[in-house]
């Protein structure tokens, strides 16, 4: 993990069970004879979340129902301490403050802009296209008394229109798109992963999640492509455009969407979690330069 990752040595299950006394139902025995929890049981996984929020980051409350995706904490919090370091390689290796940033499909849990507030004091924006995860968003949000503005975005096609005011600058946007191609595909993929966690397959996920959070058309390289075509007309706008991609075969077509749209710079930044790698494409119409001034204070 990042070498700034809280969660680098792991779960201390006694402090977590200290703020979250529910948790301690759901302890495990590990082979090894190590504390853990069962994580294909998705109220277990969603207590854990709770108990690391709580602790870690100082929230009041966070809760979720069981049709919306629950995140994993640790590998979410990677992509902003990663993001954090792509800022910070253009201003001479120093940490950026005063960061603007939005997250696009902030979905029910608001993971991004609680970790990006609660780490780095960053300010956001969070769009999503679903009122209902956007309800649960701001309870949230209320309840922690976060900063972060919700926008309802309206066009399911749209990423930055409607969203981005006239004369908003960011210094980067960010987002977990949905990875597969249809229902049928995440489908075979979540009963997969039933399978390497030892259980009987079946259609449900451990984490949670909704279709417009798992597949779309195209998968996630249209998904990314349509973002890349939008973005360009905000180029002045935003410093650094980012996404996670899940799939590593997705880059080359990415890349060249970029070359051919005249991206002035692209990064691929790897984040290892144990045995899981994943990665975020960035891409920038800006010179390092005007990054740079983007980055002093206001």
């Amino acid at each position: 993990m990042h070498p700034r990752n809280a969660h680098k040595q792991g779960y201390d299950f006694d402090k977590l069970i200290n703020v979250t006394p529910s948790l301690k139902k759901f302890l495990i025995r590990t082979p090894a004879g190590k504390k853990s929890i069962d994580f294909s049981n998705a109220v277990a996984v969603k207590s854990l979340n709770q108990a690391l929020l709580k602790h870690h980051y100082k929230l009041n409350y966070w809760d979720i129902s069981e049709e919306f995706l629950c995140p994993p904490v640790p590998g979410r919090v990677d992509y902003i301490h990663a993001l954090a370091d792509l800022l910070k390689s253009d201003n001479q290796n120093k940490i950026v403050n005063n960061v603007r940033a939005l997250d696009i499909g902030t979905g029910a849990n608001l993971i991004y802009p609680i970790l990006g507030e609660r780490v780095y004091k960053w300010s956001f924006t969070a769009s999503d296209i679903n009122p209902k995860a956007l309800q649960n968003a701001d309870k949230i949000r209320i309840e922690n008394a976060l900063s972060t503005k919700l926008v309802l975005q309206k066009d399911n096609e749209k990423y930055f229109h409607g969203v981005i005011e006239k004369d908003q600058t960011l210094h980067v946007t960010l987002c977990n798109p949905p990875f597969h191609d249809s229902e049928h595909s995440a489908n075979k993929a979540t009963q997969s992963k039933w399978q390497k966690l030892g259980k009987k397959p079946k259609n449900t996920l451990n984490f949670g999640g909704h279709s417009p959070e798992l597949w779309c058309k195209g998968g996630e390289v249209l998904f990314i492509k349509r973002m890349i075509k939008e973005s360009k007309h905000y180029a002045k706008q935003c410093a650094w455009f980012t996404s996670l991609v899940s799939k590593k075969d997705s880059l080359s077509s990415l890349k060249l969407s970029l070359k051919k749209i005249g991206a002035v710079e692209v990064k691929v930044v790897k984040m290892t979690q144990g045995q899981k790698t994943s990665r975020f494409i960035a891409w920038s119409f800006q010179t390092h330069s005007e990054r740079q001034a983007m980055y002093d204070p206001k």
